[in-house]
């Protein structure tokens, strides 16, 4: 949920100036619509948590209550799984990824390709043996109002910068509402890459429907699903 300027004041119990000042100084997260800010409702959550200001009570069962954590399969599904991604560069196959994601309208995707593309130039995302992990720095950089998580399987290997020194041919790419959300997809993208079952069809570019039912045997309640 987007929230004005005045909506996130009064979560805040604080002038409306005092959010515009942190806005411009003080690291609130926000984007312009229509030459006015508009403020993620959960990344104002996990902002606050972090500077240790008071969110109104109203606000965070709000924050609680909307804030389920998916599954990975549910990302997964939600994002998609793509075959023979083409590029052959590292920029290439990022710009090609940024076409494929399913999202909003408002959603500029030359301004996520950047956002890739400047993370990977602080540090490559891969994590070593033919697998990467690009994502933004910050998920309030896009609007987007439900986590995903992208999966391709590129035509060609690419060199990545990886730790290994492989080139990557699996890309896991996450998107998602706050911190809180993105950190927990790459949490279960971590558990899955240490499972054998799933590495392997990964490595044998497994179809989608075999992905996503190792995803659900991997999530806590697969077992029961």
């Amino acid at each position: 949920m987007q929230l004005t300027v005045k909506d996130a004041a009064k979560a805040l119990n604080v002038a409306e100036k005092t959010v515009y000042r942190w806005i411009q100084s003080g690291g609130l997260p926000a984007y312009r619509v229509a030459g006015q800010y508009r403020i993620n409702r959960a990344m104002l959550f996990d902002w606050a948590t972090a500077k240790r200001i008071n969110f109104s009570a109203e606000e965070a069962q709000k924050e609680t209550e909307t804030a389920a954590l998916p599954t990975l399969a549910e990302a997964l599904q939600e994002g998609g799984i793509h075959y023979r991604v083409g590029g052959a560069t590292k920029a290439d196959v990022l710009k090609s990824v940024s076409g494929l994601l399913k999202l909003p309208d408002s959603v500029n995707r030359d301004v996520l390709f950047q956002a890739l593309l400047a993370r990977e130039q602080l540090q490559s995302t891969g994590v070593g043996d033919g697998i990467a992990l690009p994502h933004v720095r910050n998920p309030a950089v896009l609007e987007i109002a439900t986590p995903m998580i992208c999966l391709c399987f590129l035509e060609a290997p690419i060199e990545f910068g990886s730790l290994d020194g492989k080139p990557v041919k699996t890309l896991f790419v996450p998107l998602s509402p706050s911190v809180r959300i993105h950190l927990h997809l790459l949490s279960r993208i971590s558990f899955a890459l240490r499972n054998p079952p799933f590495k392997a069809l990964l490595a044998g570019e497994g179809r989608r429907n075999e992905l996503l039912d190792a995803a659900r045997a991997l999530d806590p309640d697969g077992a029961q699903s």
